[in-house]
């Protein structure tokens, strides 16, 4: 039976063709944090985006 591949792996794979593999984060805009989705703006407390529901990937 198959496996699913290790994420490890499927980045260096794709990191190896150019395509970029870091995770995306918040944004900052002064004293606000943006989502990189939507281009939203929320308060430094913000743990998803309120606008199109975006969260950071907890690794």
């Amino acid at each position: 039976m198959a496996t699913a591949p290790d994420e490890a792996d499927v980045d260096e794979f794709l990191s190896n063709r150019g395509h970029e593999t870091e995770r995306p984060g918040w944004e900052h805009d002064y004293a606000k944090k943006q989502c990189p989705e939507c281009g939203g703006l929320h308060d430094e407390a913000a743990t998803e985006c309120s606008a199109c529901g975006w969260r950071p990937r907890a690794d």
